[in-house]
């Protein structure tokens, strides 16, 4: 028996994987890639292997992952703005995430764990294996997740706190399955541009994607790779609440593309102008950025890149928290609640 494809890429020393010879027959391969080797002699006739003992070898290392465990204790801080931090176990991350207040097992397996598949009955169960054995974490009445002892700080008020509107134009929808991003921009609150670039993201851009953006290869082409902007990134970001609209599409493919350029993992409060539409303006049929833009007078100018969009976010982030803030809300915790 031998592979249909030939020797493996890794080594080319390395035998390649075995395939039944029935099918290579009906596949009509020639004799010695059936089995038979060049001098005639038929493998089989040898001896029948059991197993594929060059597997491990033709899979190659593994990919690493953070442990289950900590070694010791994080120390507990209060935290009014972003910052990045030394990436550790994932139930460091998980204190990392609930610093900014409870929340559900969907989003911490989404956003702690990088799963983002799960159901909610798996992601329940996944969060329990994970969270409910450690007494740092405590489930509220409502079955969120939380930290046993809060943040010792109170939570910034809303006039003192900086807020960068972020939006990514991206190769996909997948941050943790190889996405990257090709365009990035973050705005503070009165409309300043604070940094924007595009990225090559060293992947081929979906024709799709292309069409819906306007950028395609040879626009990145000589753009500089996520890791060349990194540190601009984390200088525009650094002491900011983090905005987007729909800021868990954004955070994801942020803080994964900064996790793998710096080893550093990002973390901080997030708030979603989505979930702020849906929470202040419940009679809006929709929520997307064209409609909550529309409902303020907003226009957008350039749709669907990472300027004209987060611009278009920033505006309509100003026109929120006066709702908010004439609906009583004076701090952050009160925004985001």
């Amino acid at each position: 028996m031998q592979l249909v494809r030939g020797a493996a890429r890794r080594d080319p020393e390395l035998r390649p994987q075995r395939c039944h010879a029935g099918r290579a027959v009906r596949r009509r391969l020639s004799r010695d890639r059936r089995g038979q080797s060049a001098d005639g002699r038929r493998d089989a006739e040898r001896r029948r292997a059991r197993g594929d003992l060059d597997r491990r070898q033709r899979a190659g290392a593994r990919r690493w992952r953070p442990a289950l465990h900590d070694a010791s204790a994080p120390t507990r801080r209060s935290l009014t703005g972003l910052a990045a931090v030394p990436a550790s176990s994932l139930t460091s991350r998980a204190v990392s995430f609930l610093q900014s207040g409870p929340a559900g097992s969907l989003a911490i397996v989404r956003d702690v764990l990088g799963i983002a598949q799960a159901n909610r009955h798996t992601a329940d169960r996944i969060a329990a294996t994970l969270l409910a054995p450690d007494k740092r974490f405590s489930r509220t009445a409502d079955g969120r997740w939380a930290l046993a002892t809060p943040p010792p700080a109170a939570s910034p008020l809303l006039e003192a706190c900086r807020w960068a509107v972020v939006d990514v134009e991206t190769t996909g929808v997948r941050a943790f399955r190889g996405d990257r991003i090709m365009e990035i921009a973050v705005v503070m609150l009165d409309g300043t541009v604070a940094f924007h670039s595009l990225v090559n993201p060293g992947i081929p851009i979906p024709q799709f994607i292309a069409g819906l953006t306007g950028i395609d290869a040879p626009m990145v082409r000589n753009a500089p790779p996520f890791e060349a902007i990194v540190a601009d990134v984390l200088t525009a970001l650094e002491g900011c609440v983090f905005v987007a609209h729909n800021a868990r599409f954004d955070w994801a493919f942020v803080s994964t593309e900064i996790e793998r350029a710096t080893g550093l993992l990002l973390q901080g409060p997030r708030v979603c102008t989505v979930r702020l539409a849906r929470k202040l303006l419940p009679d809006l049929p929709r929520r997307n950025l064209d409609t909550v833009s529309y409902h303020f007078g907003i226009e957008i100018e350039g749709r669907h890149r990472a300027t004209g969009d987060a611009v278009a976010a920033a505006k309509c982030l100003a026109r929120l928290l006066r709702l908010a803030q004439g609906n009583g809300a004076t701090t952050l915790t009160d925004l985001v609640n």
